[in-house]
């Protein structure tokens, strides 16, 4: 038998760890949700959520992939023979196939700006100029097939080296790249003539814009942005020995996510009301307003440059992830198979994401429910699937591993307190399903 794969250390277990949670999710889609739902208030309940929420669930998929040591469908099977419960990993793999599909049509986009950003295509254009940029560079075939194959390729290169080889030494390299990158771009905005009122926007919460559905939008956002609900931290915690603290990896990879949403908000509002533009603008915030921002800077397009190579390491550094949960159950933990299902399933879900690819083009007219193919295919993950899988695995730990078993495995490597263990029980089995319950319903319409 093949001896199954280990992060070479804690430090990189967390990096890649924080490198899924850290992704497209925490810079491209927070900004122009807190921008949609009033700035500060947003971010501070966003924190509550994702500490009193997404912290649990986080740990709960952690003890899953930890106790078993096996791929997200066989954990299930060990933990609970001879039921159905496997169909959770299964699940995840089908959630983590689809996500992957679109999510590499986006990885696709930044590679072309990062392209025409660095060749000077560019370069003074006025901000109408770029909206049109943006909905001609979508439009082409050619061009967003040909870019969304490259991102493709990357990630199945780095997951077909393995564990340590591939995701933990990119991860070693990219995250603290991203750190240092967001760090130099956030002290260019907050020094920016104008900036306090941006810094005050993301900083200085005003509950008066507070509404019902901001609450349920910062609760969806605090688990979505972890990466909870689609079993990938159950496959990288199978990796972790056994002498490793459960509690100390989970909070750490918390943190830095907060901490990078942070940078996220400093790094783009100040500049954003700096120039006094609208921080609401949607998703295309990303590829609409901030090359507007950054071109009536000094050296703008150098910041510019550096942005939307963050932005590829976190989108790179999720996509490692979700490829990886589905070879490891294809592979079955055989290192030996890891290099041919990592670029049959790679090249797999890359054909799957050609339609949502091609969907703001030639097949813009195609609607599925009344959606493109890339937003139908967003929606069912983001809505459906994704909440779905969080609601399961929250059932699933109180049901089916006992709770002195559950207790042993958050003690090792790490002393940890009775009543911070039953504070952890009680929401993951109590307050966790019925709250996701909640979002379901809301994001579904169906209340």
């Amino acid at each position: 038998m093949s001896e199954r794969e280990q992060w070479s250390s804690k430090v990189g277990f967390i990096l890649a760890a924080a490198g899924s949670a850290i992704g497209l999710g925490a810079i491209w889609k927070f900004p122009y949700i807190a921008g949609q739902n009033g700035g500060g208030a947003f971010f501070l309940i966003f924190i509550l959520f994702t500490i009193l929420l997404g912290l649990p669930l986080l740990l709960a998929e952690f003890v899953i992939g930890r106790t078993a040591q096996d791929n997200a469908v066989n954990s299930y099977k060990k933990i609970a023979p001879g039921t159905k419960w496997h169909w959770v990993g299964i699940l995840g793999m089908i959630t983590s196939f689809v996500l992957l599909s679109f999510y590499g049509v986006i990885g696709g986009w930044i590679l072309i700006y990062l392209f025409k950003a660095i060749t000077g295509q560019l370069n003074g254009l006025s901000s109408e100029q770029y909206t049109a940029v943006f909905n001609e560079t979508i439009a082409d075939p050619l061009l967003s097939i040909v870019f969304q194959l490259i991102f493709m390729l990357f990630t199945i290169i780095v997951v077909s080296r393995g564990i340590q080889k591939g995701i933990e030494s990119a991860s070693r390299i990219m995250m603290p790249a991203l750190f240092v990158l967001f760090i130099i771009l956030v002290i260019r905005a907050v020094t920016l003539a104008g900036a306090s009122e941006g810094i005050q926007f993301i900083l200085k919460p005003d509950f008066s814009k507070v509404t019902s559905q901001t609450l349920l939008d910062a609760m969806g956002q605090s688990f979505f942005t972890l990466s909870v609900g689609v079993s990938v931290m159950v496959t990288y915690s199978s990796y972790l020995p056994k002498n490793q603290s459960l509690p100390h990896a989970a909070i750490s990879i918390v943190s830095m996510n907060i901490f990078i949403i942070l940078l996220a908000g400093l790094a783009i509002f100040p500049a954003v009301f700096a120039f006094h533009l609208e921080p609401n603008a949607g998703p295309v915030l990303l590829f609409n307003v901030l090359p507007t921002v950054f071109s009536q800077l000094p050296f703008g397009m150098l910041f510019f440059i550096a942005f939307l190579v963050l932005f590829l390491f976190a989108a790179l550094t999720s996509a490692f992830s979700l490829l990886e949960i589905i070879v490891s159950v294809i592979s079955n933990g055989k290192p030996e198979q890891r290099l041919k299902w990592s670029w049959i399933l790679g090249l797999a879900i890359f054909a799957l994401g050609v339609p949502s690819a091609l969907s703001f083009g030639i097949l813009a007219e195609v609607k599925i429910f009344g959606k493109t193919i890339f937003d139908f295919a967003d929606y069912t993950v983001s809505n459906v699937l994704l909440p779905f899988g969080a609601l399961l695995i929250s059932i699933f730990v109180p049901l089916k591993m006992k709770r002195s078993l559950l207790y042993s495995e958050l003690k090792k490597g790490n002393w940890l307190k009775k009543g911070l263990f039953e504070a952890w029980y009680i929401t993951i089995r109590y307050v966790a399903p019925p709250l996701i319950v909640l979002v379901m319903m809301d994001v579904l319409g169906i209340w």
